[in-house]
């Protein structure tokens, strides 16, 4: 493992980040922009982080910045403001070397210590080595939304996974019983497969 310095970001890492952001945009699925973003733009998306209360930070390596996580509110309602959405990347030719993982780690116990009760991670397109980073990390896949996306003249789909930062939330029981039924259809899934059958379900998406 590569050790590096976890620090908050400041103005001046946004040219790096911008750097780092810029080959994934260009040349993968694993994000949905088109156009990378520039400096300045980065600068203000570490503003609406930090004045959201939630951790922006970089990973340096003998000066260096190597990678760079966030954490932002799922989503803008306010019934939402106990739940974050991570983004960790890694610079191109330093995956590999346990950068994410300490990023991540770092992350998590920020979001934690800023009152963050759960955090979603969302893999976009074709990315299962973050599938299996994130499930090593304590994330549960929570379901996938299929061909949401279009990049680079296919569709894409979004993988939605999920980690439970404290230990004091009363499951609901509504969520329960999906439990319960996403469990008892998982089994008859199994069944059916072995048995040489198919089952076809399809998830609905509802606007919380």
């Amino acid at each position: 493992m590569q050790v590096c310095e976890i620090r908050s970001a400041t103005d001046s890492d946004a040219e790096a980040v911008a750097e780092i952001y810029s080959h994934y945009v260009r040349n993968t699925t694993f994000t949905f922009e088109f156009d990378p973003p520039d400096a300045a733009e980065i600068r203000h998306r570490m503003h609406e982080v930090r004045k959201s209360g939630f951790p922006y930070l970089v990973a340096e390596v003998d000066g260096r910045v190597v990678g760079y996580a966030s954490a932002k509110q799922f989503r803008p309602r306010p019934a939402y403001r106990f739940t974050v959405e991570d983004s960790i990347y890694v610079a191109a030719g330093a995956e590999g070397h346990g950068i994410g993982h300490q990023l991540l780690v770092r992350l998590i116990e920020e979001c934690r210590n800023a009152g963050a009760k759960q955090m979603i991670a969302l893999m976009v397109g074709e990315n299962p080595a973050s599938v299996a980073f994130h499930a090593s990390h304590g994330f549960e896949h929570s379901g996938i939304l299929r061909s949401v996306g279009f990049k680079f003249e296919r569709w894409l789909d979004l993988t939605l996974m999920q980690r439970a930062l404290s230990d004091d939330i009363v499951e609901s029981k509504d969520n329960a019983t999906d439990r319960a039924t996403q469990s008892a259809t998982d089994r008859m899934t199994r069944g059916l497969h072995m048995g040489g059958g198919t089952l076809q379900s399809r998830d609905k998406l509802h606007d919380r």
